[in-house]
C-alpha cells in the first residue's frame, strides 16, 4: 500500500495479470510464474506483495470487490427513490461483470474451487455489500416504499446470491447475450416482493395486472 492507502501500482499490476491467468488457464492450472510472466516481473516480486497463490487470490476479490462498492455507493448517491436505488445497483453489478468478463470469471468460477478461499470465504467483507443493500431497503421502508415486516438478513442474502447465479448463468452459456438486459427483470422480481401491500396493489392496478 502507498501512504495514501491505495494499492501500489505494482501490486495492482500483479492483481491485473492474475486475473487474466487464472481466467484463461484456470487458478489450479496458473504457476506464480505465469502471473510473473503476465504482468512483466520476476515471479520473486510477487512475494513481496502477496504470500502465497491463495493470497493474491483472495486479495483480489476483497480490494476488488471493495472498489466497486465504492463506486455504486457514489454513483447510488444521487438518487432518492430506494426502488430506483435497487435497481441501479443490480444494473451495476451486472454491467460491471459484462465490463470485466476476465474478473467475472474468477469471481463466478475460480474461487470457488480454491479450498483456502472457500474456508476463508464467511471471513471475506462482503459487510459492506451486504450494508449497502440494506441500507436501501431501510430506506424504502422509511419512505414507505417497502414493506417493514421483512426479514432483513435474508433479503439481503437472497439478492446477493441471484445477482450472484444470474452472473453465473451467462459465463456458462459463453457470454450469449447482454448480461445487462438481466438488470430489470431481475430488480422488478425482488421489488415487487418488497412493496408495501396498499403501493403493490396499486401498482398492479395501474399496469393492468
Amino acid at each position: 500500500m502507498t501512504r495514501s492507502g491505495k494499492p501500489s501500482a505494482k501490486r495492482v499490476l500483479i492483481m491485473d495479470a492474475a486475473v487474466k491467468a487464472f481466467a484463461q488457464n484456470g487458478y489450479h492450472q496458473t504457476r506464480i510464474a505465469d502471473v510473473a510472466r503476465e504482468a512483466g516481473v520476476a515471479a520473486g516480486t510477487i512475494y513481496l506483495y502477496f504470500s502465497s497463490k491463495d493470497d493474491l487470490l483472495i486479495s483480489i476479490f476483497q480490494e476488488k470487490v471493495q472498489g466497486f462498492i465504492t463506486d455504486f455507493r457514489n454513483r447510488l448517491s444521487r438518487e432518492e427513490n430506494a426502488e430506483v436505488k435497487l435497481k441501479k445497483l443490480v444494473h451495476l453489478h451486472l454491467f460491471q461483470m459484462q465490463q470485466h468478463p476476465d474478473l467475472a470469471a474468477v469471481f463466478q468460477l475460480e474461487l470457488r474451487q480454491s479450498r483456502h478461499f472457500m474456508s476463508a470465504y464467511p471471513k471475506v467483507d462482503l459487510k459492506s455489500y451486504f450494508g449497502l443493500i440494506g441500507e436501501i431497503i431501510e430506506h424504502g421502508q422509511e419512505q414507505g416504499l417497502l414493506r417493514k415486516d421483512l426479514y432483513l438478513s435474508a433479503v439481503k442474502k437472497a439478492l446477493f446470491g441471484a445477482i450472484d447465479e444470474t452472473v453465473t448463468s451467462w459465463l456458462l452459456s459463453g457470454r450469449t447475450y447482454d448480461l445487462t438486459h438481466m438488470a430489470g427483470p431481475l430488480a422488478d422480481l425482488f421489488i415487487r416482493g418488497l412493496r408495501e401491500d396498499s403501493l403493490r396493489t396499486k401498482m398492479e392496478d395501474m399496469s393492468g395486472v
